[in-house]
């Protein structure tokens, strides 16, 4: 018996935490430390509007699992049906065993293959990566593909210029063997040598934290890296489908920084309204970006099944990565 050759996403969720922020509260909150930041300075350097920040006992798992739900629904798949789960996150509940098993516990699924993916903001491109490849090989047929993210718990809050970047949510895909092209090409990359520039450099030794966990970002080194990457992966899965740039209906791209975006669909020409923003209401969920932003155009009605769509992420590491689909 062959196997299918395709794999194609046959629902999308998302969960955002009760708790929405705006920059006028959260510079309210920083005065208290002395530290002075406004709504128009984070606006006109970032895009950033609010944010949601996650209720102290809410996990990542939790979002996940009710981002997942969403896309179970939207697929109409049952939770016994999946046979993968992939979580791409940064700030997993505990430091083992995976998040990708809580939810599994959670969705009332057992049995399955469940793990995380650590790329940091391109964690959800490297998952679904790594899920259309199992699928391709025939060791899947419906993959739940997950980013979820409590930013909110790594952030250092003396830190005026990091702070104010980052929310808490989540987002999901359920992915389906398919006879028809659903995903047409992936590439994935990553460089060791810029880990210094976006980091938490903590680490884990005899059981405990070792290190000050907290996220420290070179914002400057980020940006210049994080443009040119993006055009140069988005061109690579462009060529490997046989596509070009006026082929893409829809970029959803990592919702890091609005200048970033602007100046990743410059250079594919690509018109600003063909670029799916969140961030502006989100703020930087990491792994959970690009997931939260597809399900937030597809159920807003701008992307339409069978559109043709860019997905591309930059994150710590550094990594970076691109899919391309039709919807």
């Amino acid at each position: 018996m062959s196997h299918p050759r395709y794999s194609r996403i046959t629902g999308t969720g998302s969960k955002l935490p009760e708790r929405r922020v705006t920059n006028a509260e959260l510079a309210a909150q920083l005065a208290e430390r002395g530290l002075e930041t406004s709504d128009e300075w984070i606006v006109e350097r970032t895009g950033i509007r609010a944010r949601h920040f996650a209720a102290p006992d809410v996990t990542s798992s939790d979002l996940g699992t009710e981002a997942a739900r969403q896309a179970l629904a939207a697929a109409g798949c049952e939770p016994g049906a999946i046979d993968l789960i992939i979580v791409a996150t940064s700030t997993p509940d505990m430091v083992f065993p995976s998040t990708a098993t809580m939810v599994q516990h959670k969705l009332g699924i057992a049995g399955c293959p469940a793990f995380d993916v650590q790329a940091v903001c391109s964690g959800f491109v490297y998952a679904l990566t790594v899920a259309d490849a199992m699928i391709r090989a025939g060791s899947a047929t419906k993959a739940l593909v997950i980013g979820a993210e409590v930013f909110s718990r790594i952030l250092d809050f003396n830190d005026r210029t990091t702070c104010v970047l980052f929310g808490d949510g989540a987002g999901a895909v359920v992915l389906e063997a398919s006879d028809e092209p659903g995903i047409l090409a992936t590439k994935l990359h990553a460089d060791g040598r810029h880990r210094d520039i976006l980091c938490v450099p903590g680490h884990v030794s005899g059981g405990e934290v070792i290190g000050l966990p907290l996220l420290k970002m070179d914002g400057q080194a980020v940006f210049k890296l994080a443009v040119g990457v993006l055009d140069e992966v988005a061109r690579e899965v462009l060529d490997a489908a046989g596509r070009t740039p006026a082929d893409i209906d829809w970029l959803v791209p990592h919702q890091a920084n609005i200048r970033i975006m602007q100046g990743t669909a410059r250079k594919l020409k690509l018109p600003a309204e063909r670029v799916v923003v969140t961030v502006d209401q989100h703020g930087n969920t990491s792994a959970a970006s690009i997931p939260l932003a597809l399900d937030h155009a597809v159920r807003g009605g701008q992307i339409q099944r069978g559109d043709t769509v860019m997905l591309e992420g930059v994150g710590g590491g550094f990594t970076w990565g691109a899919v391309l689909l039709d919807l």
